[in-house]
């Protein structure tokens, strides 16, 4: 397979290098990055990712098509905190991409200068689940961080092409303005909320829950990645009852087994929550992943959907 995909790297990366395209070439490893760098580039990039917004972005299967896509690519942008430490590192390597390794000029994290929560103080060990060392990676859940990611990506492609500087500087206001509006939008849908407490599949959502002004009351999984137990699955439907809870957020691509028999001993209602762009054809930007999670959340806090 190595072979394969090293032949396959040498038999096109000459034509991509004697592409004539002046576009800066972007490869995300979320469809979030690359929504978010096509709203500050515009014409001037040509975007795509690695994982689509309806797979698990801890377990992405690499593929030589992303080797291809590394190989040719100006600038890569990754979530950091190790979310992408299971597929990306022997890409990168196999790319022969230098441009994008980590510390060169086209390497992008863009956790940097984002809120970043629940960072571990002691050691980190198997026994607590797929536990991330340098925090919970979901950070982009937050429109803070998605601002702060915004900025970062607008001065990564001014340094990168600085001949267009003012355009990226002009379409990154755009992004803000645009931000600002769509976040008084949604913090006025979950206002009457505030306080509210949800359950989650996974621990995905804790800057979400932080910037709505919401609590994660438990999680499904007993630990991060590790399937629920008879026993905790108990605790979780004795949590829902005693404290009333009407949400629980799953992922599209979690079995929703479990959560549906929790929802059905409690009257809680099971809602699948995207946590990226693409995570269904009709959010197809990152201001769409708000749109529809924060809508139909305000639905079910509501008991609009009963």
């Amino acid at each position: 397979m190595k072979r394969l995909v090293a032949l396959l790297v040498i038999l096109f990366a000459p034509a991509f290098a004697g592409s004539s395209s002046a576009k800066v070439r972007i490869v995300s490893t979320l469809d979030d990055f690359s929504s978010i760098a096509e709203s500050i580039g515009g014409v001037l990039v040509e975007a795509d990712s690695l994982a689509k917004g309806y797979q698990d972005p801890h377990f992405v299967d690499a593929k030589p098509s992303f080797i291809l896509k590394l190989s040719r690519a100006d600038l890569l942008i990754v979530a950091g905190l190790e979310l992408e430490i299971g597929y990306l590192p022997p890409l990168i390597d196999q790319s022969r991409n230098g441009r994008i390794h980590p510390g060169n000029p086209g390497y992008l994290d863009v956790s940097n200068g984002c809120e970043i929560l629940q960072r571990p103080t002691g050691q980190v060990t198997r026994a607590m689940g797929d536990v991330h060392p340098f925090g919970n990676p979901h950070y982009w859940l937050d429109p803070d961080n998605g601002r702060t990611i915004a900025r970062s990506i607008a001065a990564k492609l001014a340094e990168l092409d600085s001949g267009n500087r003012a355009a990226y500087e002009k379409n990154l206001a755009a992004f803000e303005a645009k931000l600002g509006e769509k976040d008084r939008e949604w913090q006025a849908k979950l206002a009457p909320f505030a306080g509210a407490e949800i359950v989650t599949f996974h621990n995905s959502w804790p800057n979400f829950a932080k910037h709505f002004r919401l609590n994660v009351a438990g999680n499904i999984e007993p630990k991060p990645g590790i399937p629920p137990t008879p026993s905790h699955t108990l605790e979780i439907i004795n949590l829902i009852k005693s404290r009333s809870i009407r949400a629980i957020l799953v992922e599209p691509y979690f079995d929703l087994k479990t959560p549906k028999f929790v929802a059905g001993k409690t009257g809680a209602t099971v809602l699948v929550f995207y946590p990226s762009v693409g995570g269904t054809p009709e959010i197809k930007d990152y201001f769409a992943v708000f749109d529809a999670d924060v809508g139909a959340l305000a639905k079910v806090l509501g008991g609009k959907d009963r």
